[in-house]
């Protein structure tokens, strides 16, 4: 389980249950090769995220996301291995084809491969656009730590009693 720290900045609609959130690159956003293909402001620190709002944080809360590790994993694995499985795939399929019919295997396995590779690309937009409505791919507001006051930049903490 991952977990970051974050603003709610806005609401998302209320049959959704969501609210948007911005969080700030921690260190093991700083060694992710794909840090830059995140929802980055800019190009610069501060990332927008949309998660469940189970814990019904509001507008200004400074809220914890947790990120489900599985799902991490899974969307990791599709966006990095299955390209990569689909070109040698293609490549394979390429030298069959054209030992079959007698022609030099080198060019169909390169073309095969990157029409594979191509359409792996296809394949993970489609499934990118399922998961996305899949609860269990979104981050979840599990906790409110307070209430960020925007104009002093400070972290206002909830009154407790003794």
């Amino acid at each position: 389980m991952a977990t970051e720290e974050g603003v709610v900045f806005k609401m998302g609609t209320p049959e959704a249950g969501t609210a948007w959130v911005k969080t700030t690159r921690s260190n093991a956003c700083e060694s992710c090769s794909s840090k830059d293909a995140c929802h980055a402001e800019g190009g610069g620190k501060e990332m927008e995220v949309e998660a469940l709002n189970t814990a019904d944080a509001r507008v200004g809360d400074r809220i914890v996301l947790n990120i489900k590790t599985a799902s991490l994993l899974k969307a990791a694995f599709l966006l990095y291995v299955f390209p990569i499985l689909a070109m040698i795939a293609g490549a394979v399929l390429g030298q069959t084809v054209a030992v079959m019919r007698g022609t030099d295997p080198s060019g169909l396995s390169a073309l095969f491969g990157f029409l594979f590779f191509g359409l792996a690309f296809i394949v993970i937009r489609i499934t990118g656009r399922r998961l996305s409505n899949n609860a269990s791919y979104k981050p979840e507001i599990i906790k409110i730590r307070g209430h960020h006051s925007p104009s002093t930049d400070a972290l206002v903490l909830p009154q407790t009693e003794l």
